[in-house]
């Protein structure tokens, strides 16, 4: 019974999510290249903050002269 009401209420988040970005006018392939391209940019940004982030905090705290 709770996968049942799991799915119901992750159903009813990608309704909304539909319905706020005005997905659901589009065509089921013209909404797959969209979120498609959604999912890659926010995994690239992901993955950017991940690798560089480090780098610039570190740097930050170099200037301000909190670690030595």
């Amino acid at each position: 019974m709770a996968l049942g009401e799991c799915w119901k209420q992750l159903s009813w988040f990608y309704y909304q999510y539909l319905l706020v970005t005005a997905l659901y006018m589009l065509e089921p392939w013209e909404r797959t290249v969209f979120n498609s391209l959604l999912i890659s940019v926010a995994g690239m940004a992901i993955y950017t903050g991940y690798v560089f982030m480090p780098q610039h905090i570190m740097a930050i705290l170099h200037y301000f002269e909190l670690i030595q």
